[in-house]
């Protein structure tokens, strides 16, 4: 199940769904003001590994504190085909990649599984039970400015 969402950046850009590989829902509004499909809560087996979505070069990856509380890894991805431009992949666990190393879509494993997040999520809700963990994903372009989002941690 794919589960599009507004992403927290303005520079996300619309996403299409290919819903002949899963189904594909568009949640309802986290009054972000930004595009409805700017971001995509991919759910995941848990005992499968994560692989680069798209092929470039890592910008960076690593552990970041989500929501203020919770321990999560990133990576963020270059596409070759929109030089500029980032693919970020959140809720992965153990990131096994690093800034400057090459991936190529689907054969690059990025990760091992998705992270198991210690609270119901939006996607949960639409999902099977039990639920299943999910891997975000969204294209931006950094372009674009971003506006200010709040007082952060």
């Amino acid at each position: 199940m794919v589960g599009f969402h507004e992403s927290g950046h303005d520079g996300a850009q619309q996403l299409l769904p290919v819903t002949s590989i899963a189904t594909a829902v568009t949640m309802e509004t986290r009054e972000r003001d930004t595009v409805s499909r700017g971001a995509a809560d991919i759910v995941v087996d848990p005992t499968l590994d994560i692989y680069a979505p798209v092929t470039g070069t890592v910008k960076r990856a690593g552990t970041y504190v989500l929501y203020c509380e919770y321990s999560d890894d990133f990576a963020v991805i270059e596409p070759d085909d929109h030089p500029g431009w980032e693919v970020k992949i959140l809720h992965i666990n153990q990131v096994q990649v690093r800034a400057g190393d090459r991936v190529e879509a689907g054969l690059t494993m990025i990760a091992i599984g998705p992270t198991p997040l210690p609270f119901e999520s939006q996607v949960d809700e639409l999902s099977w039970e039990p639920s299943w963990p999910h891997v975000h994903i969204e294209v931006v372009d950094p372009s674009i400015p971003d506006r200010p989002s709040g007082p952060g941690c």
